[in-house]
């Protein structure tokens, strides 16, 4: 196979192992064709008033201020005195779209919405405003389209103020909730005067739904426990006692109105969310009205927290639920039918009814989750052969009827209190019935996955053993028929394995994960020659060696996952490559070289160790950063002078490059002062920024293509960049990683120079526009193990070296304010990811200057970086829970994510390089690329 073949080949291999995990663990949940359910009873309520707080803590609600005056007075009094209350408990991710679909369709919403931002639909759903009779919302453009867009029918209104409201750099964001609260009192006042509009106000099975933005926005400007944000709880409170007291006036005081107040998600001290945290996931919940239980004395409650303590209500009555519960509690309370893909459980302490009211609801609810277990079951006994498929034992068809029909009795007989604990536990065997038929394939996934996993990386390494170490021998005629018959066989084996995935009419993506494994294996058992010449070559390799570097790259493999879980690691992984020079000789032969290599790691070591969240913004770093870079870039200048000269011409573009740098430093300087004083974004700091983005992908071209001063036009720039991304020490990382890097090149020279290499090369006379001279480009050493393994632990510290990609809350919205200051998903991402990906570009350029610098072709030196890769993320993809809180779950599917993304990623660099050969993008340089 020729070598740009194995790369697109190798590419398309690890697309499928990066989608695969999405199809195993991320598919969508939700099913159809259910028949809705509803309590056959008259309903308390005839009318509902949601108000969702977005970003609303629990504890910003309930806990009074330092000197005991509450914060919500109105709601405050409701807890005492007019209704029920608890905490509602949301899952990760804690989101605004997700929040919301839980809230209001009663089930969790799966990572596919992640694609559109948390906006769009990417599937159907039912939600109690489709079941709802006439349904009018009010607030943000991000939240109420998708529950119009996914209602069936004309009956769901969105009022909404224009998207350029949501600034961030806003003088005052709680005038976005004033603005609802005005838009509600100005829309009952008008419908009086409106015969239309009047009746249909007045219709049974009516939703009205607040969604207010402003503390979320002044969370995350300001910080939750601001003043700002502490000042908009309370406008919050006046606001819904005035809508309480215009509903209560419009509809002539009926009693039929029923009342709920809740949040999305909560907000971190440090103003994010979007992971686990008690601060993102304990939300308040208020019920009162029509139909809701009133507030209940306790003397003694059991809670493992001490918030009650805290809060000063141990005295009443505290009822905690599930966020996707409060669904069928909307349900329940207007006698709507459940959404229809909900996975709630009815909160019977809400409620203020008669037993066989509260039965009746269960009965309700249990029938509903019943019916989406039937309708999934059904799905997958069709796609599965009769005598293979196995039923959820706990839930077959004749304990289903014996469910139902013992149920049925036990309310008919007037026993509803044993009805009620019955349908809960046939809710509970239908949720985990569900569940089993959800993954009921992904055992038969992981292990196809696994195999080709293994596969893979076993011909990963055939490949370099018979390109590099002479295994490689002309085809016999035996050869030729064992090839023959193995080729046959496997066609046979792929054969029987898609007929029987077409009996099953499995999905199109079964087939590629079920049939790539055969294509590997058969790619690696028709090297069965090369396997026999490393057989026989065995006693002439130098195992000691050899085994002293396998448990050195085990080693340094579990370090790197290890690093994953715990930074720290990375940390003691730098100190121990600080020490590098010592153990391996290069201390006593270059001093001063070896000295900034130990120096840097250990400067380098200690941003691991640094927290990653929960800390405010420092300028005075980021301006540090800028005069780091300005102090490292004028010293290298000056030292590299002597050695080879700038022309005019570069000289002229380091200098402003380094007019640049100084200047983003006063840009974010300029934009911080401008954001504390309540004066917005300036036009011009908003040009720069995004002047310095794009000049940043061109000025490199632009200067020599030495080696060291094309590597530092491209450190200038995109330090340009960090730099208005950076709101505190995260800034002195890329100067500090730079220096690494610098140091990397020179002591890789030390290196060749000790191994007695007759084709080095002085850096400073490399020069990238030059072509390569073939007869210098070398086979692999067990060497060239360590600087792969070099590269690896370094791209690992670029990503993780400043912040936890994985975590979605180690993220600060602040860091784009110099770029745009309203809510943009999609820009304000991409704004993050790019500063992600700048150390690991960082990391990328100096590697190719290596492989350039030791005369080794870059492709040979991949493979080895793939092998490391690949193996990384099998061992991750064996640490993906199957078990435990979505967070868990979620958390270690990530990390096989990024490992996949990053193999995904230098392989594409790896076929661009081959593919642009007249034309290197990153270092300009014009050269033949030859892949041995």
């Amino acid at each position: 196979m020729k070598m740009v073949t194995f790369f697109i080949v190798g590419l398309v291999v690890h697309v499928i192992f990066f989608l695969c995990i999405f199809d195993i663990y991320f598919t969508s949940p939700l099913v159809h064709g259910m028949t809705p359910q509803r309590v056959p009873l008259p309903p308390p309520a005839e009318r509902l008033v949601l108000f969702v707080a977005d970003g609303l803590r629990a504890d910003s609600l309930f806990k009074p201020d330092d000197s005991g005056t509450p914060r919500a007075p109105y709601l405050r009094s409701v807890v005492k005195e007019g209704g029920t209350w608890g905490v509602s408990h949301t899952r990760v991710p804690t989101e605004s779209r997700p929040g919301h679909v839980a809230l209001i369709a009663g089930f969790y919403e799966d990572v596919s919405a992640v694609a559109k931002g948390w906006k769009e639909n990417p599937v159907e759903f039912d939600s109690v405003f489709n079941e709802s009779r006439y349904t009018w919302c009010w607030g943000s453009p991000d939240i109420l389209p998708m529950f119009a867009k996914g209602a069936t029918g004309d009956h769901v209104y969105t009022h909404t103020y224009p998207p350029e409201r949501e600034d961030f750099a806003s003088t005052d964001a709680s005038r976005l909730d004033t603005w609802v609260f005005e838009e509600v009192k100005d829309f009952l006042n008008a419908a009086k005067s409106n015969e239309t509009l009047l009746k249909k106000l007045h219709e049974e099975q009516t939703v009205f739904f607040l969604h207010l933005l402003g503390i979320d926005t002044n969370g995350h400007a300001h910080r939750p426990m601001s003043k700002e944000c502490l000042e908009n709880i309370g406008l919050v409170d006046a606001g819904v006692a005035d809508i309480v007291t215009v509903m209560d006036d419009f509809y002539g005081h009926d009693g039929k109105t029923a009342y709920v107040f809740t949040s999305d998600h909560g907000m971190t001290n440090w103003g994010s969310h979007g992971a686990g945290h008690p601060s993102e996931t304990l939300t308040p919940l208020v019920v009162w009205g029509a139909g809701v239980q009133k507030a209940l004395w306790e003397t003694s409650q059991k809670y493992e927290d001490n918030y009650l303590k805290e809060w000063g209500l141990e005295s009443y009555r505290r009822v905690d639920v599930n966020q996707a519960d409060i669904a069928p509690l909307m349900s329940s309370l207007i006698g709507v039918p459940f959404p229809l893909n909900s996975v709630g459980v009815l909160p019977l302490s809400y409620l203020n009814n008669s037993q066989h009211f509260k039965a009746e609801s269960m009965y309700a609810n249990a029938i509903q989750i019943l019916e989406q277990f039937r309708v999934k079951m059904a799905q997958k006994k069709e796609t599965t052969i009769s005598f293979l498929f196995t039923p959820y034992q706990p839930l077959t068809d004749s304990k289903q009827v014996d469910f139902i029909r013992q149920a049925r009795d036990l309310i008919q007989k007037g026993r509803f209190d044993e009805a009620i604990v019955y349908c809960k536990d046939l809710m509970t065997q239908a949720m985990e019935g569900l569940s089993y038929y959800h993954t009921y394939d992904r055992l038969f996934l992981g292990s196809s996955v696994v195999l080709g996993f293994i596969g893979w990386t076993s011909y990963v390494v055939l490949y370099i053993l018979k390109t590099h170490a002479s295994l490689r021998k002309p085809p016999t005629n035996a050869y030729m028929v064992t090839e023959r018959l193995l080729g046959w066989g496997f066609l046979c084996i792929g054969l029987l394995m898609a007929l029987f995935l077409l009996v099953q009419s499995s999905p199109w993506t079964y087939y590629i994960y079920s049939l790539m494994p055969l294509a590997v294996w058969y790619a690696v058992l028709k090297e069965f020659e090369t396997l026999a010449g490393l057989v026989r070559s065995i006693p002439s390799l130098p195992l000691t060696i050899c085994f002293r570097y396998f448990v050195l790259v085990a080693f340094g493999i579990e370090l790197l996952v290890m690093s994953f879980f715990y930074r720290a690691m990375l940390s003691l992984g730098l100190v121990v490559l600080a020490l590098w020079p010592v153990v391996s000789g290069f201390y006593t032969k270059a001093k001063f070289k070896s000295l900034s290599w130990m120096l840097s790691c250990l400067l380098l070591a200690v941003f691991p160790l640094l927290p990653v969240v929960g800390r405010e913004p420092n300028i005075n770093y980021v301006i540090g950063a800028g005069v780091l870079t300005l102090f490292n870039s004028s010293s290298f200048l000056w030292s590299s002078w002597r050695d080879s000269p700038l022309m005019r011409r570069d000289r002229q573009l380091f200098i402003f490059q380094m007019v640049q740098v100084a200047l983003c430093a006063y840009t974010l300087a300029s934009t911080h002062s401008s954001l504390q004083l309540k004066q917005g974004l300036p036009l011009f700091n908003q040009l720069v920024s995004w002047s310095t983005l794009v000049s940043s992908f061109l000025i490199p071209l632009l200067s020599s293509t030495r080696l060291f001063h094309r590597l530092l036009s491209i450190l200038m720039s995109l330090a340009c960049v960090y730099l208005l991304l950076s709101t505190g020490h995260e800034a002195l990382f890329p100067p500090v990683l730079s220096w690494l890097m610098f140091a990397w090149i020179n002591i890789e020279q030390e290196a060749m120079t000790r191994q007695g290499s007759s084709n080095r090369t002085e850096l400073s006379s490399i020069d990238f526009a030059e072509n390569i001279d073939i007869t210098k480009v070398r086979q692999l050493r067990l060497d060239d193990i360590r600087k792969s393994y070099f590269f690896v632990f370094f791209i690992i510290i670029a990503f993780f070296g400043c912040g936890n990609i994985a975590s979605i809350n180690s993220f600060d919205p602040a860091s784009v304010y110099c770029f745009l200051t309203v809510f943009n998903p999609f820009i304000m991402g991409g704004l993050l990811m790019w500063k992600v990906l700048i150390p690991f570009v960082i990391v990328m350029c100096t590697f190719e200057s290596i492989q350039v610098s030791t005369q080794l072709s870059s492709r040979s030196l991949f493979l080895i970086v793939l092998v490391i890769s690949d193996l990384m993320a099998l061992h991750f993809f064996f640490l993906v829970k199957d078990y435990g809180s979505w967070l868990d779950i979620g958390t270690s599917i990530s990390h096989y994510v990024i490992v996949m993304s990053m193999t995904i990623f230098l392989m594409l660099l790896s076929v661009m390089t081959h593919i642009l050969t007249s034309k290197k993008i990153l270092f300009g340089r014009s050269r033949k690329m030859h892949f041995r």
